[in-house]
C-alpha cells in the first residue's frame, strides 16, 4: 500500500494530503539502437531490428518497440553491423600520441590487430634503449618489459578502440641472438620458445612473422615451425609477411602452409599479393595452393588492404647481409665505400636469395617518399624516387643509401607493385579479411610532420565504397562479415565480431550508399565519411561523426590467457 505524503505549512494551521508519485520506472537498456538494418556479421541478409545495450554487451536483438534507454541511436536508413576488424594495424605508436584513433574510427573500426613481425614486447634492457634512441617524431617512456605491460598500459591510459596482438617473431629472436645472422642454439631456441609461451599466457594470438627484413630474413624454417607449436600449445596460430611476395612467392607460401602443418597451427597470410608485373599471374597460383590447403584440413586464411601500392622502407631495396647487426651496423657498411660498391652491385643484380622491392616497381617513378626522421630532408615528402634522383643529379641506387646515410633510418616509402584486376581477385576470396598495414592517427599535430599511405585513412571505406558498391566484387553482407566475424573466428576473439544477444557491444552505424575514402597517394590524410556512429563496450565513441572524448577500449585476448 502507498502512503500519501503529508505536506505541512509551517505558518498555516494545517497539513494537506497529497497522493504519493509512482516510483520513476529505470530505462529498459543503457543504450537503444533503433530501427537500423541489422547485419549481424554471419554474411547473411540483413533485416529490420533494434539492439538493446546494458553495460559492455548487447542484451536484445529484434523489435524493441517499447522500450526505453538513456541513450536512443536512431539508426533509421543505415546499416548497422559489429564494430570492424583492422587485422594488421600499424598504431603502436600512434595510439601512444593521440589514443583516439580517428583516421580507423572514422571508418568503423573497433579493434586494433598489432604485431607482424615485430611487438611492443617482451624487451630486455638493451632492446628498451635501443627503442628509446630511434624514437622521431613521437616519443615517450617505456616503462614496461612484456607485451602485456605495454597493452594494458594502454588501456590503463585511455584508447578509443579496443586492442590486441601477436607475439613478435622477430622480437624473440632480437631478445635473445640480437641482430646476428645465424640460427639460435638449442638453448637460446627453448627461450624463444618459452618467450612465446608467457607471451600466450598473457594473451597473445600467436606468433608474427616478417620475413623479407632484416634480422627477421635469417630465421629458417625450422625456427619458425618451434615458435609457432609453442603458440600452439595456447590455441594460438601463425602469421607472417612471407619470405617472398614476388619471385619466390608460391614457394615462400608453401613454407608458411608447412610450418602450419608441421606445428599443426592456423596461419595466416599478411597482405596476400603478388608484387611485380611479371609476378601477378602467381596470384592466381597463390589463391589455388591455399584452397588446396584448406581442402586438406588445413586452417590458412589471409588478410589483405585494397591499394595497388605497398608502403615499407629503403631497407626492402637493400640486400639483408647489409643489414645485419641492425641500423646502425647498416649504416656504417653503406658509409664504407669497398661495403656501399657491393651493395650497389647486389642491388642492381636480380637474385632469388632476396627481395628487392625497387626492382619489383619497376621504374623509380613507382617509389614514392612517405616520411623522414630528418627535418632537412622532409621536404622530399611525397616526391618520387625520380624526382630525387633528378634533382641530386645521382642513379636510383646510390640516391637510396644516400638517403638511408642521411635520415638516420629506413625512409618510409610507398612501393607500386600490384595490378588492380589482382586487388580484385584477393577481396573475392572468402578466407580473405582486412588490415590497413597502417598507423591510426589524424591531420593535427605531430602527424603532420610525414606523410603517409592512404590505406591509414581509407582501406575500410574504399572496401565497402569503391569495392562493393561501386565495383560490385562482393555483397555488402560478406564483405562485414570478412571484416567483422571471420577474423574474430579465426582467431577465436570470444565475444567479438559479432552482436548476437552476450556479445561484447562493439557496433558501427554507417550508410552503405556514402561510405567512401577520399586519402590519395597526394593527399593521404583525408578522412573516409559515411560512418556515423561507433560504439566500443557499448560506449559512444563516435557521434554524428564527431568523437565524443570516450576512451573505453581494452585488451583483446587470445585463447591462452591465463588471469594473473
Amino acid at each position: 500500500m502507498r502512503l500519501p505524503i503529508i505536506l505541512c505549512a509551517t505558518l498555516l494551521a494545517g497539513c494537506v494530503a497529497v497522493p504519493a508519485l509512482p516510483p520513476v520506472a529505470a530505462p529498459d537498456y543503457d543504450v537503444l539502437v533503433r530501427g537500423g538494418t541489422f547485419h549481424d556479421g554471419s554474411g547473411g541478409a540483413p533485416r529490420q531490428a533494434d539492439i538493446g545495450i546494458r553495460g559492455d554487451r548487447v542484451a536484445a536483438v529484434g523489435h524493441l518497440g517499447g522500450a526505453t534507454a538513456t541513450t536512443v541511436v536512431d539508426a533509421a536508413g543505415l546499416a548497422v553491423a559489429p564494430g570492424f576488424i583492422n587485422m594488421l594495424s600499424w598504431s603502436t605508436e600512434s595510439l601512444m600520441a593521440d589514443p583516439r584513433a580517428l583516421s580507423d574510427l572514422k571508418q568503423g573500426v573497433t579493434l586494433e590487430v598489432f604485431g607482424e613481425g615485430s611487438s611492443m614486447g617482451p624487451l630486455n634492457e638493451s632492446m628498451r634503449a635501443t627503442a628509446l634512441a630511434r624514437q622521431s617524431d613521437i616519443r615517450y617512456d617505456i616503462d614496461w618489459t612484456t607485451l602485456a605491460g605495454w597493452l594494458e598500459g594502454l588501456e590503463r591510459r585511455g584508447v578509443a578502440v579496443n586492442v590486441a596482438s601477436f607475439v613478435g617473431a622477430t622480437t624473440v629472436r632480437v631478445h635473445e641472438l640480437g641482430y646476428a645472422n645465424r640460427p639460435p642454439t638449442v638453448e637460446e631456441l627453448a627461450r624463444m620458445q618459452e618467450l612465446v609461451r608467457e607471451a600466450m599466457r598473457e594473451g597473445a594470438l600467436g606468433v608474427g612473422a616478417s620475413l623479407i627484413y632484416a634480422p627477421a630474413f635469417y630465421a629458417q624454417t625450422p625456427e619458425l615451425v618451434a615458435l609457432a607449436a609453442a603458440a600452439g600449445e595456447y590455441g594460438g596460430g601463425y602469421i607472417a609477411h612471407l619470405r617472398s611476395e614476388a619471385d619466390r612467392f608460391v614457394e615462400a607460401l608453401d613454407e608458411l602452409i608447412a610450418i602450419a602443418r608441421d606445428a599443426g597451427v592456423r596461419a595466416e597470410v599478411y597482405h596476400l599479393k603478388a608484387a611485380g608485373r611479371h609476378n601477378w599471374p602467381k596470384m592466381a597460383q597463390a589463391i589455388a595452393r591455399i584452397e588446396a590447403a584448406r581442402a586438406e584440413g588445413l586452417p590458412v586464411s589471409a588478410n589483405m588492404y585494397t591499394y595497388v601500392a605497398g608502403a615499407t622502407g629503403l631497407d626492402a631495396a637493400m640486400p639483408p647481409w647489409v643489414q645485419e647487426g641492425g641500423l646502425e651496423a647498416w649504416i656504417a657498411r653503406l658509409r664504407d665505400p669497398a661495403q656501399r660498391a657491393q651493395t650497389l652491385e647486389a642491388m642492381r643484380t636480380p637474385s632469388p636469395l632476396w627481395e628487392n622491392l625497387y626492382r619489383m616497381a619497376g621504374t623509380p617513378e613507382n617509389l614514392k617518399f612517405i616520411g623522414f626522421r630528418n627535418p632537412a630532408l622532409r621536404p622530399l615528402t611525397g616526391k618520387t624516387l625520380a624526382q630525387v634522383m633528378a634533382e641530386r643529379g645521382t642513379d636510383a641506387e646510390n640516391t637510396m643509401i644516400d638517403l638511408v646515410i642521411e635520415d638516420g633510418s629506413r625512409v618510409d616509402t610507398a612501393y607500386f607493385l600490384m595490378s588492380e584486376d589482382n586487388v580484385e581477385l584477393g577481396i573475392r576470396q572468402p578466407w580473405v579479411s582486412f588490415g590497413s598495414d597502417a598507423e591510426a592517427s589524424a591531420p593535427e599535430g605531430v602527424f603532420l610532420l610525414a606523410s603517409t599511405h592512404p590505406r591509414a585513412y581509407g582501406n575500410f571505406a574504399r572496401l565497402l565504397g569503391h569495392y562493393v558498391r561501386e565495383r560490385g566484387v562482393i555483397p555488402l553482407p560478406e564483405a562485414i562479415h570478412r571484416l567483422t566475424r571471420l577474423p574474430a573466428q579465426n582467431w577465436r576473439l570470444t565475444g567479438r565480431g559479432c552482436l548476437d544477444p552476450g556479445c561484447f557491444a562493439d557496433l558501427v552505424v554507417f550508410d552503405p550508399a556514402t561510405i567512401s575514402d577520399h586519402a590519395t597517394f597526394d593527399q593521404p590524410q583525408r578522412f573516409a565519411t559515411g560512418v556515423r556512429d561507433v560504439l566500443v563496450n557499448g560506449v559512444p565513441v563516435l557521434r554524428d561523426g564527431a568523437h565524443t572524448g570516450a576512451l573505453p577500449g581494452r585488451v583483446v585476448r587470445g585463447p591462452g590467457w591465463r588471469q594473473p
